[in-house]
């Protein structure tokens, strides 16, 4: 029987959801603080696919996904997830709003795939611990992006996945790095 091995580690983003600029800027900037330097911000997209979170934080909704340059344990997830929930809550509170202002998606990538984290349960996402879910998003392909049926819309989009495809080679020749020294 073989030992178990650490797992690879793993490209962490995080993707904002806001109606204002000025709100994914500060978002951004706290992240930074929580999680180190930026080393990709994808343009800003119109987050138009659902009303969901119209309700909570208005209409004109933008979507923008950062990627950090340290390589983080998978196994992290659940735990980075609750410290965005309570950012969103500490961004709220910064902009004294009475509802919530921003959404923020982490999630990491692997050579194969994209997740994200959610506390909402689904037949296909896998429970980690404390109400966090792991949700595959989506699969690489030697040049492409895999969906699946439930990917999220705004993840089918072609900007969206060329972005992803971009961080994943990035993240790829981070790794032979680490595995070169």
């Amino acid at each position: 029987m073989a030992d178990p091995q650490s797992f690879v580690p793993v490209k962490l983003f995080c993707g904002i959801i806001a109606s204002n600029e000025r709100t994914i800027l500060r978002a951004k900037e706290r992240l930074a603080q929580l999680y180190g330097e930026i080393d990709s911000s994808s343009p800003l997209f119109l987050f138009d696919y659902t009303d969901y979170y119209e309700k909570q934080m208005g209409k004109n909704l933008k979507r923008k996904f950062l990627s950090f340059k340290k390589l983080v344990e998978p196994e992290r997830l659940s735990e980075i997830k609750q410290e965005t929930n309570r950012l969103e809550e500490e961004i709220r509170e910064e902009f004294q709003a009475h509802q919530r202002i921003v959404n923020l998606d982490p999630g990491y990538l692997t050579p194969a795939s994209l997740i994200i984290a959610t506390a909402k349960d689904f037949s296909h996402r896998i429970p980690l611990q404390n109400g966090i879910y792991a949700h595959l998003e989506f699969l690489f392909g030697k040049d492409e992006v895999r969906t699946l049926d439930w990917t999220y819309p705004d993840f089918k989009c072609k900007d969206c996945q060329e972005y992803f495809l971009e961080v994943r080679r990035f993240y790829l020749s981070q790794l032979n790095k680490e595995t070169s020294k």
